[in-house]
C-alpha cells in the first residue's frame, strides 16, 4: 500500500513540473526574418534573427523598393522599380507567383492591417496612390495625389495611409476607409521615412519623419493636424555625409522607427555614421549606436550610409542596412553595440520584419 501512494506521489510530481514547464513557455512561439531589399541589385536578402544568417535570396526582382507581408505571413509584397509592377512571391519557395502591373513606377509599400490591400507609392510627378487588391491580384484604384510619392505606411491602429513626397514637400492621410485623403501637411523641405507613437487606445499620437537637408526630424501631432516641433541631431559624432555625397543630396538623415515595445525611437544619421536612440514619449536622448566604417591611408574615413532599419519583434535587436558596404547590421539594442554584420545584396535599402507564428 505504501509502495502504491508513494508511486501515486511520483506521478503528480512529474504532472507538477510538467504543467510548470509548459507554464513557462509562450502562449505562442514566433519566428521572425528580416528582408533585406537591394536597389542596385536583382535580388532580396532574408536573415533569420536566430543567427543572423542569410537563409534565402529571393532572385529576379530587379531594382527592389518596398516589402511587405500578408497577415499570415505566407505572401511577400515586393515593389520592382525596373517593371513598374507589384510582385508577389510565396514565402517558403522564394518564388514570385504574380506580378501586378501598377500606374507608374514604385517606391516603398505598406500593407493594409487586414491584408485585403497594398498601398503602393507612384514616384512620378503626377503621381499618388495605386490600392491592390490582394483577393483578387489586380489594381483596384490610383489615388491622385499630384505629387511625386516616395514612402507610405500604415497607422498601427490600420485606419490611416500615411505617404510622403520628396520632391513636392508634403505628407498626405489616407483614410482607408474611404480611400480619399483626410488632410495634409506642407513642409519646407521633402519628405523622407517616417514612423509612428501611439496612446494608450492605440491611436496614432504622434508622427515622427525625417526632412531633406534636416539632420534630425520633425514631429507632428495627429489629432492636431500639424507639425509641433524639430529635434535636430547632436553636433557629435559627426564628420561624415560629405564625401559620400549624403549632405549635398539634401539626405543627411535616412530611417527611422519606432520599437515594437514603444519605449524608444531609433534614428539614423549620415552625418554621425550612427543611429541616435530618443526615449518615449519625452524625446530624450539616451545615446547612440556606432555603424562600421571604412578607413583608408590619407583619406578620410567613410561611412556606411544607413537608409533603412527594423526591429525584432522582442524589441531586443535592431538592423540596420548599410548602402555604402552592402552589409546589414545587428544591433542590440540595450547595450546600443553592433553584434554582427550579415553580407547581402547591392545597395540595401528598404528592411521589413516579418514575424510567423
Amino acid at each position: 500500500m505504501n509502495s502504491i501512494r508513494a508511486k501515486d506521489c511520483l506521478a503528480c510530481l512529474k504532472l507538477l513540473w510538467i504543467l510548470f514547464a509548459l507554464a513557462a513557455l509562450p502562449a505562442a512561439a514566433t519566428t521572425a526574418r528580416i528582408y533585406v531589399t537591394n536597389s542596385a541589385g536583382d535580388n532580396v536578402h532574408v536573415i533569420d534573427p536566430a543567427t543572423n544568417k542569410v537563409v534565402q535570396v529571393i532572385k529576379g526582382i530587379e531594382a527592389a523598393h518596398g516589402v511587405g507581408f500578408s497577415p499570415d505571413g505566407k505572401r511577400v509584397y515586393l515593389s520592382n522599380e525596373s517593371d513598374h509592377t507589384l510582385d508577389m512571391v510565396d514565402q517558403k519557395s522564394g518564388k514570385i507567383i504574380k506580378k501586378v502591373r501598377l500606374s507608374g513606377r514604385p517606391n516603398n509599400i505598406a500593407v493594409t492591417k487586414d491584408g485585403g490591400r497594398v498601398v503602393v507609392c507612384i514616384a512620378e510627378n503626377d503621381g499618388g496612390l495605386d490600392f491592390i487588391d490582394t483577393g483578387a491580384l489586380k489594381l483596384a484604384k490610383t489615388l491622385p495625389l499630384n505629387g511625386r510619392m516616395h514612402n507610405v505606411y500604415v497607422t498601427p491602429d490600420g485606419k490611416y495611409a500615411v505617404a510622403g513626397s520628396v520632391r513636392h514637400k508634403f505628407m498626405a492621410v489616407v483614410d482607408l476607409a474611404t480611400e480619399q485623403v483626410a488632410w495634409q501637411v506642407k513642409f519646407d523641405q521633402g519628405v523622407r521615412p517616417m514612423t509612428f507613437e501611439t496612446g494608450p487606445d492605440g491611436s496614432t499620437s504622434r508622427i515622427f519623419l525625417q526632412l531633406s537637408n534636416l539632420s534630425g526630424f520633425a514631429v507632428v501631432d495627429f489629432a492636431a493636424r500639424k507639425e509641433t516641433t524639430r529635434i535636430k541631431f547632436p553636433d557629435q559624432p559627426g564628420g561624415f555625409g560629405v564625401i559620400e555625397g549624403r549632405v549635398g543630396a539634401g539626405a543627411p538623415a535616412h530611417g527611422i522607427g519606432v520599437a515594437p515595445d514603444g519605449k524608444t525611437l531609433w534614428v539614423n544619421s549620415h552625418v554621425a555614421n550612427a543611429v541616435f536612440v530618443y526615449a518615449l514619449p519625452d524625446l530624450k536622448l539616451f545615446g547612440h549606436a556606432e555603424l562600421p566604417q571604412l578607413k583608408l591611408e590619407g583619406r578620410q574615413a567613410i561611412g556606411a550610409i544607413p537608409d533603412w532599419l527594423t526591429f525584432t519583434p522582442d524589441s531586443k535587436t535592431i538592423y540596420v542596412g548599410n548602402s555604402a558596404f552592402n552589409s546589414v547590421v545587428a544591433i542590440d539594442v540595450k547595450t546600443m553595440k553592433v553584434t554582427a554584420t550579415i553580407p547581402v545584396g547591392q545597395v540595401p535599402k528598404r528592411m521589413n520584419t516579418l514575424v510567423m507564428r
